[in-house]
């Protein structure tokens, strides 16, 4: 929001400089993001009279003007501009003059004739773009003044980056309650006169909504003229404001808005057949705006209905039909109080704002609507003048005012400051809280215009805000210093995320808010989570899987020419739990886990010299998981099993100690059609709850002892997976004290007979065993002991024959 600071000391005016208001405001909670004037730099401009005007001899497109500029003998200044005008008060850059970009008046000769300074366009100064003419000054301007002094231009613009909750800071009248309760001064309010009332015609206001509006107020002003100019002071001052002059009746409801906060609207009451009807939208109804948009409406969005259809969207833009225009010669004036309950997201529905829905949804003074009414119809008498008829004001159901109470003591202990009794008193008297004190407790009754302030947090805030943060001494905090043990077997998010970035991954943060398309076909979820207000139409779910988000950082890459890419993402996912509570940290219903997934895609390695390119593959990514794991690797099993996101035969269910803990796989090749990849990525989800836990290495000494290599290849049944005898053979040396000396094996080689009968088929397996002795050297009947005994359980648990 724009603040002019010489608008803004009409109704407060502190002592003080402009930077240390600037300051005062923003320790006060009101950031002023930024403090400019309302021109750029420049001297040696003053205001000048043309007392007459000559054809150039030489030039069709040039004037020889005569320029009285208050030194009492006029100047000859040669100006192409078109508007040049015998009489005509303008800027002169005397010679000397410095412009904005640096430019320096001297005197030039133009085709042959001397100029002795530079008549002035808007655009030449930096006031505006506008440079079809001269820049024309009031006739009122004393010839000679400072041009800067005669039109204000030293004055700050203060930029206010207000929170969303200080919606009565929305107006100048707003932020001078802030100015008089920091300062001291008084609050200079506009003297608001009820203009006389001279004519009996209403118009008829049915309120069929009291949860859409409040309060609906409005009268009756005929014979007003809508080409009137607006005056030049109001101009400048919604310039300043950031608003650009209209016309007459719009620049005066748009001046009542930044002066008091008072969103109002102009209907041309020619065009009013009969009454308004405050009401919801209906199904299938259509409405063309002020701005030229045409919305649709539903019961979602109130109306103002007018000549039986809506007519204007209540609270958010008035309709084009009912607007007002240079022909107007009635209008209705309106000013209402509509619940921000109803206004909250209307307007970002049909994509735009205004500034009525700005300040409605965040909640209007509802105590004040008939003064600002009168304020208003004074405005519009004295500049457009007109007869004004009697104020109609409905009440239907306002906001309840219901004491806040804030305890003395509380308010100490939060802010760790002894402030007395008297001090809260004073602070709350200055913003305009009326309240009550009684044994140390202040019960405080909210004004209308404040709609933040509901529990005792909200007064402590209010009395450390004028209190002044800056006058809170600085004392550090005394604590006994403790060493809390952190859990070594434990690894938390910051180790894994190394973990992974080690393995050649980059990390991704993505919305934890995703299409509700990517739940359905990635994780088979019909009923995920919602959002009421998503943030795009497309962001409407909460996210159960991290793979969504993982697939689309791929696409966006591959779309940019990247030939590899590998990302993972650490963060959590939601989902429906009727088991969960209310907690700290999590939402009745919903279960929020945190999840570790990663995806791979493309070529296995960066191009290189050393190794063929191929692509990546299930098992490169296995390793990736194992090397996540570290020592809990070893008691992962991969189950093949179907994922609505994976291809079916190239996906399984990672299994740790018995418990599910995440899905390793490819890419469906349907999903990946779908993104156009011409490869499936491989793809790793994991809990991370379910793999921080890892045990500590325990420290044992080297034997001096020989290994010794024992190969063993034996035929089994086809269908017989590996990992199931790969168990068989753990479970045996951990159960069997003589093949401790077992200390690890692996599967080198599987081979299938092309022409074994397609009866009986069968694969070959071929596994090494490293043996190794503690105390002695392994003789050969010692090792052969050894591979017959994991021969032996090999044939029970799995029929295997040892092959030749």
């Amino acid at each position: 929001m724009q603040v002019p600071e010489s608008w803004l000391r009409t109704f407060a005016n502190p002592p003080v400089d402009t930077e240390t208001l600037s300051h005062r405001l923003t320790m006060a909670g009101l950031e002023v993001e930024e403090a400019a004037r309302a021109a750029p730099p420049f001297s040696g401009v003053v205001v000048a009279s043309i007392i007459d005007v000559a054809s150039h001899p030489h030039a069709d497109r040039l004037h020889v003007c005569q320029v009285d500029d208050g030194s009492g003998s006029p100047l000859q200044i040669v100006c192409g501009a078109p508007n040049a005008a015998k009489g005509l008060r303008v800027p002169l850059a005397r010679l000397g003059a410095k412009l904005p970009g640096g430019v320096t008046i001297g005197v030039v000769k133009m085709r042959g004739v001397e100029s002795f300074g530079m008549l002035c366009s808007a655009r030449e100064l930096g006031l505006s773009q506008d440079h079809a003419g001269l820049l024309e000054l009031s006739s009122d301007l004393t010839a000679g003044s400072d041009l800067r002094v005669a039109l204000g231009l030293d004055d700050t613009i203060f930029t206010l980056k207000l929170t969303p909750n200080r919606a009565d800071c929305l107006s100048i009248l707003g932020v001078a309650r802030e100015v008089s309760a920091l300062t001291g001064v008084p609050l200079v309010s506009p003297d608001v006169v009820a203009p006389p009332v001279t004519l009996n015609d209403r118009v008829a206001v049915s309120i069929q909504a009291p949860d859409l509006c409040g309060r609906f107020a409005g009268r009756v002003i005929r014979g007003v003229d809508a080409r009137a100019p607006t005056p030049a002071w109001m101009k400048t001052r919604l310039e300043r404001a950031g608003q650009r002059s209209i016309s007459a009746l719009v620049d005066i409801s748009n001046y009542v808005m930044l002066e008091l906060g008072r969103p109002t609207h102009v209907f041309d009451l020619g065009r009013i057949d009969g009454g308004l009807t405050v009401r919801w939208g209906r199904e299938g109804e259509s409405l063309t705006l002020i701005n030229g948009q045409t919305v649709t409406l539903d019961p979602w969005v109130g109306v103002i209905e007018a000549n039986g259809r809506a007519e204007s969207l209540a609270g958010i833009m008035g309709g084009e039909a009912t607007a007002v225009t240079l022909d107007t010669t009635s209008v209705y004036l309106e000013a209402a109080f509509w619940w921000p309950e109803a206004i909250m997201g209307r307007a970002r529905r049909y994509k735009f704002s205004s500034e009525a829905s700005f300040r409605f949804e965040r909640g209007v003074d509802f105590d004040a609507i008939p003064r600002d009414l009168e304020r208003m119809t004074a405005l519009v008498l004295q500049i457009c003048g007109g007869q004004a008829g009697p104020v109609d004001d409905q009440i239907t159901r306002l906001p309840p005012r219901r004491p806040v109470a804030m305890r003395l003591r509380r308010c100490q202990r939060i802010l760790g400051i002894a402030i007395e009794r008297n001090e809260v008193a004073r602070i709350f008297t200055s913003l305009g809280l009326a309240f009550e004190e009684r044994d140390g407790v202040f019960s405080v009754t909210p004004p209308p215009y404040r709609f933040d302030l509901s529990i005792e947090e909200d007064l402590i805030e209010e009395v450390v805000r004028i209190y002044g943060f800056e006058r809170i001494p600085d004392v550090p905090p005394r604590a006994p210093a403790k060493m809390r043990a952190v859990p070594e077997e434990r690894r938390g998010p910051h180790e894994l995320r190394r973990i992974v970035a080690d393995l050649d991954y980059q990390e991704v943060i993505n919305f934890s808010f995703v299409e509700e398309a990517w739940e359905r076909d990635y994780a088979g979820n019909r009923n995920p989570i919602r959002l009421l207000n998503p943030i795009a139409s497309q962001l409407a779910v909460m996210r159960s899987t991290l793979l969504g988000g993982l697939l689309a950082n791929i696409r966006y890459n591959a779309n940019r020419k990247q030939s590899r890419v590998r990302v993972f993402e650490l963060g959590r996912v939601f989902m429906r739990d009727s088991t969960v509570s209310d907690g700290p940290l999590q939402v009745a219903g919903v279960l929020q886990p945190m999840r570790l997934a990663g995806a791979a895609w493309g070529p296995a390695l960066d191009e290189q010299w050393g190794c063929p390119a191929r692509l990546v593959d299930f098992h490169d990514v296995k390793r990736d998981v194992e090397a996540v794991l570290g020592p809990l690797a070893r008691a992962l099993r991969c189950v093949a099993a179907a994922h609505p996101m994976l291809h079916p035969g190239r996906s399984a269910r990672l299994v740790l100690d018995g418990r599910d803990v995440g899905w390793l796989g490819e890419l469906h090749p349907r999903w990946a059609r779908q993104q156009e990849l011409l490869q499936s990525p491989v793809v790793f989800e994991l809990d991370v709850e379910g793999i921080s836990h890892a045990p500590l290495a325990h420290l044992a000494p080297f034997s001096r002892q020989p290994v010794v290599v024992r190969d063993l290849a034996v035929w089994v049944a086809a269908e017989v997976p590996f990992q199931t005898m790969f168990d068989t053979l753990a479970q045996a040396i951990a159960l069997d004290n003589t093949l401790e000396v077992v200390q690890s094996f692996r599967l080198f080689d599987v081979w299938r007979d092309g022409s074994a009968p397609s009866r009986t088929p069968e694969k070959s397996l071929a596994l090494r065993f490293w043996l190794q002795g503690r105390d002695a050297t392994l003789d050969d009947d010692a090792v052969e002991a050894c591979i017959g005994k994991l021969l032996e359980a090999l044939i029970r648990a799995h029929g295997v024959r040892l092959r030749a």
